[in-house]
């Protein structure tokens, strides 16, 4: 399967199962193992069946593919993670006392996009997004995949933490946010498709913004982009590597540690604790 059409058959999958093929994507190319044959296969039929609306279908391919990876091991290429969260921590800023401050970003190119963002404390997340078919086209879509990268954020709690700040260089999505936490939640970007979601019993910017309007703790606040500040930074980043992670084959946890961490750096030296 050529890169363009593994790509465009990725946008048909929702977001989980479209993450799990995604990490399964190095047997989706030629090769003379008989075992990458075989999991490359189920991933070949589990986009197929994608194709046709059959998203249980792809499911139970997905599993398997999976399955027989976990069982071949690494011996010819290396083995694929269920990068799924796509989350980490930078251990060492787990301790910190000082207010815990976040920042969230998206990024898109063409048919590609990223979403990120890190966490004072050492959190971070990156997760890579096709165009779906339920999305807009234009600026909303960047403004939807704002918020995602909300939702991304504190959908890795099962509490959000109190008092939490959550920095934003878009002045839109920050407006949704706001709107929402004051009780407007049926408010939504224009073109945001409100149809049920089979892989979820919301959609994502309906359970965030009954999520946000239950959080009068949580602050979101503006922070300028490409000004230099280190959390908008990180989460840029993030974001854009995610978004390149789609065109390109790399190992991706070793960097966005690496950068989380130097970036977090450059924040706590600013920060009094």
């Amino acid at each position: 399967m050529r890169p363009d059409e593994f790509l465009r058959a990725l946008d048909l999958l929702p977001t989980p199962l479209h993450e799990r093929a995604l990490a399964l994507r190095a047997y989706a190319r030629a090769t003379h193992c008989a075992d990458c044959q075989r999991i490359g296969d189920a991933v070949r039929l589990a986009l197929t069946a994608a194709h046709y609306d059959e998203f249980g279908s792809a499911a139970q391919l997905l599993d398997a593919a999976e399955q027989q990876a976990a069982g071949h091991g690494s011996a010819c290429r290396a083995q694929p993670t269920n990068q799924q969260l796509g989350r980490g921590r930078v251990g060492r800023w787990a301790g910190t006392t000082a207010p815990l401050v976040a920042a969230t970003d998206a990024s898109w190119k063409g048919r590609a996009g990223g979403i990120g963002y890190v966490v004072s404390d050492g959190h971070y997340g990156l997760r890579s997004r096709g165009t779906g078919r339920l999305d807009p086209t234009g600026y909303s879509r960047v403004l939807i995949n704002e918020l995602r990268a909300v939702d991304f954020l504190l959908s890795a709690y099962e509490e959000v933490p109190s008092g939490l700040t959550v920095l934003l260089d878009s002045l839109a999505a920050l407006r949704y946010l706001h709107r929402w936490q004051a009780g407007e939640t049926e408010a939504m970007p224009a073109g945001y498709s409100l149809r049920p979601r089979r892989w979820s019993a919301q959609p994502t910017l309906v359970r965030l913004a009954e999520l946000v309007s239950r959080q009068p703790d949580l602050s979101f606040a503006h922070v300028k982009g490409h000004s230099g500040h280190a959390l908008n930074e990180a989460a840029d980043s993030l974001s854009h590597m995610a978004r390149r992670r789609i065109g390109e084959s790399f190992d991706v946890r070793p960097r966005a540690h690496a950068l989380v961490d130097a970036f977090l750096r450059d924040w706590h030296s600013t920060v009094p604790h």
